[in-house]
């Protein structure tokens, strides 16, 4: 083939309209140029192509192959002219041109979004199911699945839409952008369009909780001592986050400054609600906040919102009461102080019942019988009464006067009628009866 300025001219103007280097095309054309002679009459089994990329000049090189197919002898210019190269080795190089110009339009888009994961791109709304949502990138489109769309959010079709990049998977139809609208992600990556100082990280987002649709709370961090972090994400008249809130569409979202004191942390999530006490149990991870009575249900928030937001920002589990519940809770264990603690064995580890009056250690199946040998919990006997109703043991009928008392309780006129009309036949061990009978049915 002869030199062609005018393909040449054809191959940069191709390759500016795609979006490619001209060497990218070149390669294609080489490759396309080969599958075509392979398919002409006589052609050779060794051959390749080879391209001058300053004329545009290509030519076709084949050798001969010996009988373990290893090319031997000299390399033969065997370059068909646009005569010799024949119908269809023709309409093979089109559709090798075409396929190769596809693949490399796919890898390079590909190549575009593979680094972007955690990137925010903008879209319009192409089509929208009960499944997913697909958003015009421009050279792409991305996927929107419902999982990732927030509740009750309904963008009308050819509305652009900000999106949080997940993932970019690689397939035979080129590449796939699934995209998040309820990424926390999503949440900080527009506060960096927003914010400049957090662009140039003098303020960093630490953490953030979100509930997609509902609210946000988010934590950040001046590394400079003369800028206010909350002040620097609000804005003028809150001019900064009120352009974040329309884009979620209408979420509301609670900054407040990060702290690496955890109490300090995790009354502040709690905001807008006041905290007097923070608690923190590091052995359980758990921080038990104290608000007046008044603030019990701000901290907690509608449906316990507000102290799941806290919990997931600062990572512990938080408890909220109100001062009269730990003054009741703190009332309590003091009373049951006073009658005994619950310890460990010291050889099985099991956890123990000790009476404050030193009296013998009961495991927890004893302590809910009433004591060794007792029946009925001793929780369930009043004050001053343990003494007046003792347990049976081994089938031993009770004492007479434990007998009295009970009978009194049960039925308080039956002594007296007793004591008019004499012996009676169903009792046994009376108040005038020095003895128990023989049994239930025995005579007083």
């Amino acid at each position: 083939m002869t030199t062609n300025l005018d393909m040449m001219e054809a191959l940069q103007a191709l390759a500016a309209e795609k979006g490619m280097s001209p060497e990218t095309l070149m390669g294609a054309l080489a490759d396309a140029l080969e599958s075509a002679y392979k398919r002409m009459p006589g052609a050779y089994e060794y051959a390749w192509v080879t391209m001058d990329p300053d004329t545009g000049e290509m030519r076709v090189t084949a050798q001969e192959l010996d009988e373990d197919g290893e090319p031997f002898g000299p390399e033969i210019d065997v370059t068909p002219d646009s005569d010799t190269l024949g119908r269809i080795a023709a309409q093979t190089f089109r559709q090798v041109m075409m396929q190769r110009l596809r693949e490399v339009d796919r890898e390079m888009k590909y190549e575009e979004y593979a680094g972007r994961e955690g990137d925010i791109v903008t879209g319009i709304i192409q089509q929208s199911d009960s499944r997913y949502t697909l958003l015009d990138l421009g050279r792409v489109e991305a996927l929107l699945p419902q999982a990732e769309q927030v509740p009750y959010e309904r963008p009308a079709p050819n509305s652009r839409l900000k999106a949080y990049i997940v993932e970019v998977r690689k397939t035979a139809k080129g590449p796939q952008i699934v995209v998040s609208r309820t990424h926390p992600g999503l949440i900080k990556r527009l506060f960096e369009l927003e914010v400049p100082e957090i662009a140039d990280g003098v303020v960093e987002i630490k953490a953030c909780a979100r509930e997609p649709g509902h609210r946000t709370k988010i934590a950040v961090w001046s590394n400079d001592g003369n800028v206010d972090p909350v002040g620097a994400c609000v804005g003028a008249r809150g001019a900064r986050v009120r352009m974040v809130v329309n884009e979620l569409r209408g979420e509301k979202i609670d900054i407040v400054p990060f702290s690496a004191d955890a109490p300090d942390f995790v009354a502040k999530a709690l905001s807008p609600a006041k905290v007097k006490e923070v608690r923190i149990d590091e052995y359980e991870g758990r921080a038990e906040v104290i608000v007046p009575d008044y603030q019990l249900s701000l901290a907690i928030g509608k449906e316990g919102q507000n102290a799941r937001l806290a919990a997931r920002l600062t990572g512990w589990r938080v408890d909220i009461k109100s001062e009269t519940q730990l003054a009741e809770e703190e009332a309590y264990a003091s009373d049951e102080y006073a009658q005994g603690q619950w310890l460990p064995n010291a050889e099985t580890g099991e956890m123990e019942w000790h009476p404050a009056d030193g009296g013998p250690a009961m495991s927890a199946e004893q302590w809910a019988e009433g004591g060794p040998g007792g029946s009925g919990g001793i929780a369930d006997v009043p004050d001053g009464e343990a003494d007046v109703v003792p347990a049976a043991t081994d089938g031993a009928p009770a004492p007479a006067d434990a007998l009295d008392v009970t009978a009194a309780i049960a039925d308080p006129a039956e002594p007296a009628e007793a004591e008019a009309a004499g012996d009676d036949p169903g009792r046994t061990g009376g108040a005038g009866d020095p003895g128990p009978g023989p049994g239930p049915g025995g005579e007083g």
